[in-house]
């Protein structure tokens, strides 16, 4: 099966971010962390990671405006795709996965103080 399909919940762990790129592209960038459902012990003895924390990117305008309106600790579930991104610093290119989102919903807003 050569199917790319991401679906994800959990908490947003950085504000979102809108950008406007040179040529003229918009997008919304931010982080979800999503918890582990199964958390190994390491042979150390200690446990493994508890959650992952995925960079997500919103190019589409419906996807885009949705997370724009989201805050730190909001739950949210995001559908799309893996992208591997490349660019340059300095002289060294560097390459980055994250979810490329085409569909996103809030299920509960995060507590304000």
């Amino acid at each position: 099966m050569d199917d790319n399909a991401v679906r994800l919940a959990g908490r947003i762990s950085v504000e979102p971010r809108l950008r406007t790129l040179p040529s003229g592209d918009e997008l919304c960038v931010c982080r979800i962390a999503v918890p582990r459902t199964q958390v190994r012990t390491l042979p150390s003895g200690r446990r493994g990671p508890t959650m992952d924390v995925v960079d997500l990117a919103a190019w589409a305008s419906r996807p885009r405006r949705s997370m724009a309106g989201w805050h730190e600790g909001d739950e949210v579930e995001v559908e799309g795709a893996l992208r591997r991104r490349f660019y340059r610093v300095g002289e060294r290119t560097m390459s980055r996965v994250e979810v490329e989102v085409t569909g996103a919903r809030v299920l509960r807003r995060a507590a304000t103080g």
